[in-house]
């Protein structure tokens, strides 16, 4: 029987990558708490999975590509309106940008926000509220009679 000795390699490689998704998710807990942004909001499939699904996500009205050492992201949100919208652009990429470098070691390269939609509070909470109440009444369960 033959033995052999193993040593350690010194030049081993190692590698450490994020999914888009991971990316997404910071950015969207980091602007859901800035003032102003009342929500980031998806396109027509990530508005039809919300719909199924009794969990905000975070991810939602955000895409990101992620390179090896590099990040770009893409936003789409609706603000309060009379805040002012370069303030919170601003803040949205400082906030942002420092997050995932922290979390990551990843350079966000690029930021585009898009602002689709401006709201009082009092009309985004209704148009939640009404969202959610259709959401209930659309809900099927054959198990319920």
């Amino acid at each position: 029987m033959e033995t052999k000795k193993i040593t350690n390699n010194p030049s081993m490689t190692r590698k450490l990558t994020f999914n888009n998704a991971v990316i997404e998710k910071i950015a969207g807990l980091v602007c859901r708490n800035i003032d102003g942004v009342l929500s980031l909001d998806g396109g027509m499939i990530s508005e039809l999975a919300g719909r199924f699904s009794k969990k905000t996500d975070p991810t939602k009205g955000i895409d990101a590509e992620v390179g090896e050492k590099q990040v770009a992201l893409d936003m789409d949100a609706t603000i309060e309106y009379g805040a002012n919208a370069r303030q919170i652009f601003d803040d949205v990429c400082t906030r942002t940008q420092s997050a995932i470098k922290n979390y990551t070691g990843l350079d966000v390269v690029e930021i585009n926000l898009n602002i689709n939609d401006v709201l009082t509070k009092k009309e985004w909470e209704q148009q939640s509220s009404r969202q959610k109440d259709e959401l209930a009444n659309t809900v099927h369960d054959d198990r319920v009679k």
